[in-house]
């Protein structure tokens, strides 16, 4: 069977991770998050896979490639040259599905890879045109809700409805497994208005219009996610990381102390004095400690530098260095970071409440009593840095000396605390 993944999408609400990256490459526990969606559907039968394509695409191909080296799975790309909606992005696979049957997903999924067996051993014996995931809301006024007739087949579509239309709380989990007929519906699928053409609109006329089935999957014990803000990366690691098994390829000096699921790859020398508590994942070519501290839950990537400090809970990705005297909670450090001296990063609140975080201009809650920062690509402090909790700092920025960073840091600034205690923002000078 094939699949279909879209993964055009710019990432908007996890900028600045995703300003140098296209979210499918966002690492996770070792490898990017598209890639453990691959693995997941090879295991499941999957032996084509069409990716369709769009922001920083090259990206993309350039680390997949053909699929077969990699993952003895064909790949094959297509460009979505406009975002005209998620029913036009799937339009473009027409071809490549054929008359077959093809699972379709969004590429921002992080999933149980047993949710893929699953979902197409349900749609085989239904013998329906269609199947949709879905999930169980606690607020189905934020969603599309789907409701099921007595036999299970979708009966009714509504996109965020109010209360008393009691529309249910099954909502669509973006895993699908359609035959042929899916296209048909698109063909005929007007631009809502929203101005785009929808996906959703697209069901509605398989169902209404061509007398075609699609039955609902509720996924019930099986993790999943939508990795949409930063905060899920973090439960996303978590997940992955409990499955963990532990391994040590790299260079362990004596009075070095692992304990649990601990994974470090070639090359990486863990020096004397340091302390590793599972699950941890550590890539290759890293230097950690003398005297360092890594604690549950922490991802690091390759060629890192963490010294005399303490990580927990936290990502780290590729060329960053943490070397001396810094606390990293809960936190995601993008690419090619450095931190002075003693800079540190606050993760909860005085009054224990839950941390907010600003996404596209709008104060979000995480729901998390714990949560630190998020430090865009190819960005550095200061000695004595210090950085409160739910802040993010844009990519090819500088924190001063001393700062205090107690807002957001927009990309491509020098931020620093004047002798007098205001804070300047300056166009990076460097």
């Amino acid at each position: 069977m094939k699949a279909v993944i879209l993964a055009a999408g710019e990432g908007n609400r996890l900028r600045p991770i995703t300003s140098t990256r296209p979210k499918p490459l966002i690492p996770i526990a070792g490898k990017p998050l598209l890639e453990h969606t691959i693995i997941g559907l090879k295991e499941a039968g999957i032996e084509e896979i069409l990716l369709i394509v769009g922001y920083k695409e090259d990206l993309i191909k350039d680390y997949f490639d053909n699929g077969i080296d990699k993952y003895n799975i064909k790949i094959e790309y297509l460009t979505q040259e406009e975002y005209l909606g998620t029913a036009h992005a799937a339009g473009y696979a027409k071809e490549f599905v054929g008359d077959e049957k093809f699972l379709l997903m969004y590429g921002d999924l992080l999933v149980d890879p047993n949710l893929f067996k699953e979902v197409l051993n349900k749609f085989e014996a239904s013998k329906a045109e269609g199947l949709i995931s879905l999930l169980e809301v606690n607020n189905p006024r934020e969603f599309g809700i789907i409701s099921l007739n007595p036999e299970g087949f979708v009966e009714r579509i509504t996109e965020k409805p109010p209360p008393e239309l009691n529309r249910g709380n099954l909502a669509n989990a973006g895993i699908y497994v359609f035959d042929s007929m899916i296209f048909k519906a698109i063909d005929k699928t007007k631009k809502s208005i929203r101005n785009e053409f929808e996906f959703t609109d697209s069901m509605k006329i398989l169902i209404k219009q061509l007398n075609g089935k699609i039955v609902g999957y509720l996924i019930k014990d099986d993790f999943w996610s939508d990795i949409g803000l930063p905060w899920q990366l973090l439960e996303a690691n978590n997940y992955l990381l409990d499955k963990l098994k532990g391994n040590i390829l790299g260079n362990i000096e004596e009075n070095v102390y692992i304990s649990g699921d601990v994974f470090i790859g070639n090359g990486t020398q863990v020096r004397a004095g340091s302390y590793i508590q599972g699950p941890c994942y550590i890539g290759e070519n890293n230097i950690i400690g003398p005297n360092a501290f890594i604690r549950p839950y922490t991802s690091i990537e390759n060629d890192c530098h963490i010294g005399m400090c303490e990580v927990k809970n936290s990502l780290i990705f590729s060329n960053t260095f943490v070397p001396h005297f810094n606390y990293i909670g809960d936190s995601i450090l993008c690419e090619n970071i450095k931190l002075g001296a003693g800079t540190k990063i606050s993760n909860l609140r005085f009054d224990n409440k839950t941390i907010k975080m600003k996404i596209k201009e709008k104060l979000v809650d995480s729901g998390r009593r714990k949560l630190g920062a998020i430090i865009g690509p190819n960005s550095q402090t200061g000695i004595n840095a210090s950085i409160m909790c739910g802040k993010k700092i844009g990519e090819n920025s500088i924190i001063g000396a001393n700062t205090l960073v107690n807002e957001d840091v927009p990309s491509n600034v020098l931020y620093y605390q004047d002798s007098n205690g205001n804070i300047k923002r300056v166009n990076n000078p460097f």
